[in-house]
């Protein structure tokens, strides 16, 4: 039986237990996490926590919707065993009709053949394999950059100060625009204190000139929030982050998760490390009210 519970309600360690047990857990998807980014969440759960479903959510205007978190990708079900089409519908369908609108970013291996959904595009790379192995599987330009990076004789800073970062992160110019909830959000991170959020950077003249939050959880190493000047670009430094990334995890079952993305440039650059398509589902649904 699929039940509704409240955040209060919860049974936490359960609920963690499954999502660390989960064969497709995902770091976004732990209660430390959630309470970190959402401005609520509920679960649905499983009988006893078998499978659990994180609900984020807010309200406005007495109305209550199902969003998509700041900093979460992929949510949707998670459990220790395989999760077929009609475990996925029965969850769907337990939703409570209190929430009149419901965004859900599903994780990919979630199949949603009931259900009309947008599909979306995430890159990985298996860091299975050697560093030079896996270097093998860049393209010529990833190849290109980091021959030229090695001239400049950088070093990475893995313990970046949080605060030194936000002032960097947030002043910097971006293609994009950041929303109230992704401040909030970055900030709740960045002075979090565990085993699961890092902020590495690349300094120049005492100044950050790139820098880059990432995660880790048994499963995935997380490209999260990366930011650089346009000079640092031009240099190829994300590059260097990146290349340094896989060689501090390279020969493990860790996967580089990149989150994303649909933007034809930005999986390009990824795809140039030698990384794999992973597709996952956006579900969206509206009540009458």
């Amino acid at each position: 039986m699929v039940r509704y519970l409240k955040r209060k309600d919860i049974d936490i360690v359960k609920y963690d237990a499954c999502i660390e047990a989960a064969i497709n857990s995902r770091i976004y998807a732990y209660s430390w996490y959630l309470d970190i980014v959402a401005s609520n969440w509920d679960a649905l759960v499983l009988n006893e926590y078998e499978a659990v479903m994180p609900l984020p959510w807010r309200q406005k205007y007495f109305i209550k919707y199902i969003y998509p978190p700041a900093w979460t990708q992929q949510l949707g079900i998670f459990s220790t065993k395989k999760i077929d089409a009609d475990l996925v519908k029965k969850f769907v369908n337990t939703i409570p009709k209190k929430f009149k609108k419901i965004t859900i970013q599903f994780n990919s291996e979630n199949h949603l053949n009931f259900f009309k959904v947008e599909k979306r595009m995430n890159y990985i790379l298996p860091l299975n394999k050697l560093y030079e192995d896996i270097f093998n599987g860049f393209n010529k330009n990833r190849k290109r950059v980091l021959k030229s990076v090695s001239t400049l004789n950088l070093t990475i800073n893995k313990n970046i100060n949080a605060l030194e970062f936000l002032d960097f992160y947030f002043n910097e110019s971006k293609n994009y625009e950041l929303r109230i909830d992704q401040i909030t959000a970055t900030k709740k991170l960045v002075n979090l204190t565990n085993n699961s959020v890092f902020i590495w950077g690349i300094k120049e003249q005492g100044n950050i000139i790139a820098g880059l939050i990432w995660l880790k959880d048994k499963n995935r190493i997380t490209y999260l929030l990366p930011i650089a000047t346009k000079a640092a670009k031009e240099k190829g430094l994300p590059t260097f982050l990146i290349s340094n990334l896989i060689e501090e995890f390279q020969n493990t079952k860790l996967l580089l998760d990149f989150e994303g993305s649909m933007i034809k440039g930005v999986a390009d650059f990824y795809k140039g490390f030698g990384a794999e398509e992973e597709v996952y589902s956006c579900f969206k649904k509206k009540l009458l009210f």
